[in-house]
């Protein structure tokens, strides 16, 4: 996950807004909030004092530990932001073709921020290629915050491998489910055919989701820059809006081969799908646009004219002025051990997130394990709840509960900072009754209906993974940190479970145990664990929305917290009952 302000892109002509003073006045308003001095902050929390000790050996011995991780996520991130060898080729002998990163970065307002999604998908797979082959992500469009995704047709001519649909699946549901306008700058050579079995199946939820955004009202936009065929071909014929570029579009079922083939026809790519033939035959373009730079400005136009933009532009954006961070986020590295065995003071990193330091907690002296507090990021109201020890008890089980039915009765937002080993096991919690506390705990995750964030700040382990809102249980938007790890359970106690399996087998079979072979075993089978459980591998099968830095923690939460408030959050109307334990 890459979060980013446009770049400057000095071979490219600068396209101005279509509403200048639309787009000016939404820089002051939204994702860029008013900053205020936390003195004359109103209705603010009560300021909390930090213990962090940045003069400190071990402070210094984490920003020492940090320096390898970042160095690996910022390597991996170039990496995932590689177009492809044809790049340079598309840069150095043309002048028509810009290529899918920069549309991107035309296609938003300048200086306005971009949230990439899903940027480590396939990353390093045998069977993917760098982002999947699809940039995707959220910016501003003429002041209105959509998804953007767009083909990369430098690598594998934008065509979809498995990884290709993944992604888009899951870019088109955090377009929903935020009601986001959708741009697609298209050009794809469809279904990667040596994975079609992979990619069929899986493919034709792409276009079921365009129409469904369509009886949704939510409205969506195709600019087919280049030659989009079969699959490529039904994006722009299932979207509410088309743009074709002169001259380059051609979109059909069948390209000249194909029908040469099945019917013996002879044709060209022009006279068969070409961008003036469906610009004055077909009907199937909107808009005929003379080149890239005259696509991306029609699209800028048509986000002015959707309902999005209207709700978007009408509605009382700015949550109100707000406080800096009292503490500096750059301090994060220094408190935080990578190591996710060693303890996690996860107040510490609440205080460099929220505005002013400023919190209210709920249930401090009880289940003190979990911190639950209310605070504002980016002036959004927002409650929080976070592992303060890796363990799940019966209390912190109970606090955590009553807090989420109290955020859905008061129609609060809840980010979760993961870093959880699981719930305790053992005679003295099974006795309390942790198992229905523990039940009780991902019920409340799995039936809240306001917006949820996690964060994977370290572990992130078996049920405790559950009860803190894993991937499983839906959240808007999930995001990892580069140490993080996330699995059924730690890699040694895996092992030492299978362990124990296996020589249990052996003693009710009176079968002997080499115990070298078993060693060595168990070792392997850790191993694995260890590797499969590694941020990057759980990020190229999408299991979360984005590797992020730390530092940057705060950002891509005020970020999300404006996209998830963009329409009423709804509580849990169905739940009648005291919002207690």
């Amino acid at each position: 996950m890459i979060l980013s302000l446009v770049p400057s892109l000095a071979t490219y002509p600068q396209i101005e807004p279509f509403h200048p003073d639309l787009a000016a006045s939404y820089s002051q308003q939204t994702m860029s909030t008013t900053i205020m001095d936390s003195s004359s902050a109103q209705s603010r929390f009560s300021s909390t004092p930090s213990k962090l000790d940045i003069k400190s050996a071990k402070f210094k011995e984490n920003l020492t530990k940090w320096e390898r991780i970042i160095t690996k996520f910022n390597s991996a991130s170039d990496t995932a932001c590689q177009e492809g060898r044809a790049a340079n080729a598309i840069k150095k002998h043309t002048s028509k073709q810009i290529l899918a990163r920069d549309r991107v970065a035309l296609l938003r307002d300048p200086d306005s921020p971009f949230l990439e999604l899903c940027a480590f998908a396939g990353h390093e797979l045998p069977d993917s290629s760098p982002s999947a082959s699809l940039v995707a992500g959220i910016g501003v469009v003429s002041g209105v915050i959509c998804m953007i995704l767009a083909h990369i047709p430098s690598l594998q001519g934008g065509s979809w491998n498995e990884f290709t649909v993944l992604k888009q699946n899951r870019i088109t549901a955090i377009a929903s489910e935020n009601g986001l306008p959708l741009i697609a700058l298209v050009q794809s050579a469809g279904v990667f055919l040596p994975q079609q079995f992979r990619v069929f199946h899986k493919g034709g939820q792409i276009f079921r989701d365009l129409a469904l955004r369509t009886k949704n009202g939510l409205p969506s936009c195709a600019i087919v820059f280049g030659s989009s065929t079969a699959g490529g071909a039904y994006h722009p014929a299932l979207s509410d809006y088309t743009i074709f570029v002169q001259d380059q579009a051609q979109v059909f079922l069948g390209g000249p081969p194909l029908v040469k083939m099945a019917t013996g026809e002879v044709v060209d790519a022009e006279a068969l799908g070409g961008a003036t033939m469906h610009s004055t035959i077909t009907g199937l373009s909107d808009q005929l646009a003379v080149d890239e730079l005259d696509a991306i400005r029609k699209a800028r136009e048509w986000v002015l004219t959707t309902s999005s933009a209207q709700k978007q532009l009408d509605r009382q954006l700015n949550p109100g002025p707000y406080s800096e961070v009292k503490y500096d986020p750059e301090e994060i590295l220094g408190l935080v051990d990578p190591d996710i065995r060693q303890p996690l003071d996860m107040m510490e990193v609440v205080l460099r997130i929220v505005d002013g330091a400023q919190i209210s907690q709920f249930k401090p002296q009880f289940g003190k394990g979990m911190l639950t507090l209310w605070a504002r990021i980016h002036g959004h109201l927002t409650g929080i709840i976070a592992n303060q020890n890796p363990v799940i008890l019966c209390n912190e089980a109970d606090k955590s509960t009553q807090f989420i039915r109290l955020c859905n009765q008061n129609r609060t937002p809840i980010v979760f900072l993961h870093n959880v080993t699981g719930f305790m096991v053992g005679l003295k919690t099974e006795t309390a009754g942790l198992i229905k506390k523990g039940a009780q705990f991902v019920s409340a995750v799995s039936t809240s209906t306001v917006p949820h964030i996690s964060i994977v700040c370290g572990a992130s382990y078996g049920a405790g993974n559950y009860a803190m809102c894993g991937r499983s249980y839906a959240p808007r938007f999930l995001f990892s940190w580069p140490n993080s790890r996330c699995s059924v359970m730690g890699p040694d106690q895996l092992g030492g479970v299978m362990e124990t399996i296996a020589r249990g087998a052996a003693k009710r079979s009176n079968r002997a145990l080499d115990e070298a072979e078993l060693k060595n075993s168990t070792k392997k089978f850790s191993d694995q664990v260890l590797k499969d459980s590694e941020v990057y591998k759980t990020s190229a099968y999408l299991l979360d929305d984005g590797v992020i830095d730390p530092r940057d923690t705060r950002h891509v939460l005020g970020m999300s917290l404006e996209i998830v408030t963009l329409d009423p959050i709804h509580g849990n109307v169905g739940f009648r009952g005291l919002a207690r334990m």
